[in-house]
């Protein structure tokens, strides 16, 4: 067997990068070197301005109540996220597919059947889908195959926007439906509420 291997020692990858030295121990550092970190928030360029909670919430459709005041279409719960492949055959719409798959397909959402959220059940559950996908292929998008993923809830908003990414998947397979070796990318994010 010749020579023995010598034992890995964490810098395989970049054996020429010195390895980062470990931190003192608490009790060997003194009080002025140590470090200190505030968090704080940005300042609003405009401070007269109200301040708005999120983006998602200044975008949502405006419905009106009784009284005639304005009122949110849907009540936010949570969001998901999720990223899409196509690496053979260069078909957006199978990339969005599986983004939308991956951000609801780890989640449970026991309150919409549980009766969690009294008098809300999944034919109230609302969803707002928002893609990411590259421009050059937005075009190609089938929006009702993408749809057609969730399996219950009243999608209230669909909404492509630049975003995702066309790389390469390093190789063309003719075999497979490649027309070139473009990978398409695509993210989603789907907005849950009632």
């Amino acid at each position: 067997m010749g020579a023995s291997a010598a034992p890995f020692t964490g810098g395989f990858l970049c054996p020429t990068k010195p390895r980062t030295p470990p931190l003192p121990s608490s009790t060997s550092r003194s009080s002025h070197s140590r470090l200190h970190f505030r968090i704080r928030s940005p300042k609003p360029k405009n401070p007269a301005a109200a301040p708005v909670s999120s983006r998602m919430e200044a975008s949502l459709p405006q419905a009106r109540d009784a009284q005639g005041g304005a009122e949110s279409a849907m009540k936010l719960l949570f969001v998901e996220m999720g990223v899409g492949y196509d690496q053979h055959g260069q078909d957006i719409t199978a990339a969005a597919v599986r983004a939308c798959k991956d951000a609801i397909s780890s989640n449970s959402i026991p309150a919409f059947r549980g009766g969690s959220i009294p008098g809300v059940n999944t034919d109230q559950m609302k969803l707002q889908i928002k893609l990411g996908v590259p421009r050059s292929t937005q075009h190609l998008l089938d929006a009702e195959r993408v749809k057609a993923v969730f399996p219950y809830g009243e999608i209230i908003s669909f909404e492509v926007v630049d975003g995702g990414m066309i790389c390469s998947s390093g190789v063309c397979l003719e075999a497979m439906g490649d027309k070139n070796d473009d990978c398409y990318i695509v993210n989603a994010a789907v907005y849950v509420g009632y």
